[in-house]
């Protein structure tokens, strides 16, 4: 057979063809196993590595040490202290329950605590360690530590535990913490696995709980060997946390504790406020707790104690209690009245002690009245009914934007917890909260500060603060952060007629200063710390008629809850102030017998660093003063022996 050789050209054409292609797809195959074998063995490495030994290897969060906290002059407010504890993991031990009965005969755990974490185990995912029991003393912590590998799953740790040097000195101003709950969790969106770790403490109250993202810090982790039993034999790595932030705040420790001191017995608080920087220097809530008994979880009995103390020790009344301001707000009135024009400061009413409108009549304090005064007179005796009558002439809306501008019934943004705003009142507000249309008896009660007007402490003091300055002074806590300065709060100068203010800072002066002032009695006698300043005495019942005219009842007979309340403000020095200050005290009487006494001797401890020396008060006054000084020392703070201790079991 004879082959054509162009069909046998053809032929080998095509089978070169196919051999090309088939040789060349085998190329891009072995090409591309060769590319993917690269990038497993090299670039994946590392990750396969891990993978396979994750059987052996754990990755374990490390709790970050939480930001310390200082006072203004460098004084610890809260700390950290070691805490040896033990943990357990429930996916090291195969037996929970063997495990924990040896580690009973080792050292002695609280039957609650025990029980607690039985719960704690069954709930948390098996690789979270999980507390046993902890704050343990030495020897107890040794003995665990010497036997853990005879009990899987079972580790010995020395972390940190928060403790408050100062105790019941700043418990309503630092707060405190204590172990993440479970409503804690369900009312957060904070993804940080920390908070998953049983019993990691966060902040409950105070600036604990309101600068807590800062203070917590950020977790580290731990790389650890296992063996095949799932304990553990040796470190492999250690990221550490990043330290929560270091706070200081802008509190003096020893004006605050002056102050608390100088309230003890008393339902009642106190706010200093520096005056040139807006610095709070003291708030203070009478009585206080320890705040260390909430770190590890308070006992029922004691939580129930503080809870139906009828003086309400848990609550931050510096900040968050309300009050009616009473006489305390008649400034206000009276600068609202010389403002709008509708009074001058040369202006005179009668007081008969009594002022009629609409068929009502309201009395002044003064039952047999003041005669003729003038808004200084009126400040300084404090004439009710000489605000009546201006009240009705400017009207609420002037006198509630005057309130304002001077910090009352605004919200002041402190990281404390539950700032309250107060309520200073308008037409609008009245129509809006009550569905009820303003009516000119609300106007008398709000020229005096009562009604429907509120304000706390925090509030007065920035309101003589500014009355004192003529600035907008802006309340500040926090001083700095990891050293960085937070602004000041100084403010800018109020607008408001420097002459009108004069004359209500006059008055203010013959208040405390003065023979017919309400806080004559009060007064400092050294006179370049002189201070100007404002009684109050707010009503928290109605006098009926009937009691009018046989006699009104006294305070002291009346049940506690029924009292007046007692106020006083001021500033000092009256010619150059330096700082502001505001006590209330629930239901103590007279705020020129009650409140202004211990204002005074606040005032003087703010401005003297010390206890005040008797040449500070008039002559007839000091060897009561010395009695009341010699009862008081025992109550302040032993500055040179105050350290943090450890909270041990012993």
């Amino acid at each position: 057979m004879k082959y054509n050789p162009n069909e046998v050209l053809k032929s080998v054409n095509r089978l070169s063809r196919r051999a090309l292609l088939l040789g060349g797809i085998q190329i891009g195959i072995i090409a591309g196993l060769a590319a993917r074998m690269r990038f497993l063995q090299v670039q994946e490495a590392e990750k396969y590595r891990l993978l396979a030994e994750e059987n052996r290897i754990n990755v374990r969060l490390l709790p970050p040490s939480r930001g310390i906290m200082f006072d203004r002059d460098g004084r610890a407010l809260a700390e950290n202290v070691p805490n040896y504890r033990v943990t357990m993991v429930r996916e090291d031990t195969d037996d929970v329950e063997t495990v924990l009965s040896q580690l009973q005969q080792l050292i002695h755990i609280d039957a609650k605590d025990l029980e607690k974490a039985r719960r704690e185990l069954g709930r948390r995912s098996a690789f979270v360690p999980v507390t046993i029991t902890e704050n343990l003393n030495w020897e107890d912590f040794a003995k665990v530590a010497t036997n853990a590998p005879a009990l899987p799953g079972i580790l010995t740790e020395v972390g940190l535990s928060r403790i408050y040097p100062q105790k019941e000195n700043l418990a309503h101003v630092v707060g405190y913490v204590g172990p993440v709950s479970d409503h804690y969790l369900e009312r957060t969106q904070d993804p940080d696995p920390l908070l998953q770790i049983p019993r990691f403490q966060v902040g409950k109250t105070g600036v604990e709980a309101q600068m807590e993202r800062s203070l917590r810090g950020s977790a580290g982790h731990q790389r650890i060997e296992v063996n095949a039993l799932g304990r553990v034999m040796r470190e492999l790595g250690r990221v550490e946390g990043e330290q929560g932030a270091t706070v200081k705040l802008t509190i003096d420790s020893k004006i605050q504790n002056f102050a608390l001191a100088r309230m003890a017995g008393l339902s009642a608080s106190a706010v200093v406020i520096d005056c040139e920087s807006g610095d709070l220097l003291a708030v203070g809530s009478s009585p206080s707790f320890d705040p260390n008994l909430f770190v590890r979880g308070i006992s029922n009995d004691n939580y129930n104690g503080l809870r139906d103390d009828i003086f309400g020790p848990l609550r931050a009344k510096a900040v968050q209690g309300t009050y009616a301001p009473a006489s305390t707000f008649k400034m206000m009135t009276a600068l609202a009245a010389l403002e709008d024009g509708v009074l001058s400061p040369d202006d005179t009413i009668f007081c008969p002690g009594h002022f009629e409108i609409s068929n009502n009549r309201f009395h002044c304090w003064k039952r047999q009245g003041h005669g003729v005064v003038n808004v200084a007179d009126s400040i300084i005796q404090s004439c009710d009914v000489f605000f009546y009558a201006i009240g009705q002439k400017v009207g609420i809306d002037k006198i509630s934007a005057m309130a304002r501008r001077f910090g009352l019934g605004e919200h002041h943004d402190l990281p404390l917890s539950a700032v309250s705003r107060g309520v200073i009142p308008t037409r609008g507000w009245k129509q809006k909260s009550f569905d009820k249309s303003w009516l000119l008896g609300d106007t008398v009660n709000a020229s005096i500060g009562q009604g429907y007007v509120l304000a706390s402490p925090l509030q007065l003091a920035v309101m003589a603060a500014r009355l004192g300055t003529g600035r907008a002074v802006q309340p500040r806590l926090i001083q700095s952060i990891n050293d960085a300065p937070m602004p000041l709060g100084a403010g800018a100068p109020l607008d408001v007629d420097p002459a009108h203010l004069a004359v209500v800072q006059k008055a203010m002066f013959g208040v405390a200063n003065t023979k017919d002032g309400t806080a004559f009695s009060t007064r400092i006698a050294t006179q370049n710390l002189r201070m100007a300043g404002k009684t109050g005495t707010a009503q928290v019942r109605r006098i009926t008629a009937g009691e009018r005219v046989t006699g009104v009842i006294r305070n002291e007979d009346l049940p506690w809850k029924k009292r007046d309340h007692a106020l006083f403000v001021d500033y000092a020095p009256h010619d150059n102030p330096k700082v502001a200050v505001a006590v209330v005290v629930e239901h103590g009487g007279g705020g020129s017998s009650v409140a202004a006494p211990i204002a005074r001797d606040i005032t003087l401890f703010s401005l003297t660093g010390k206890m005040p020396d008797l040449d500070h008060y008039p002559s007839g006054l000091r060897e009561k003063i010395r009695r009341e000084q010699k009862e008081l020392a025992p109550k302040l703070i032993d500055w040179n022996g105050l350290k943090a201790s450890g909270q041990t079991k012993t």
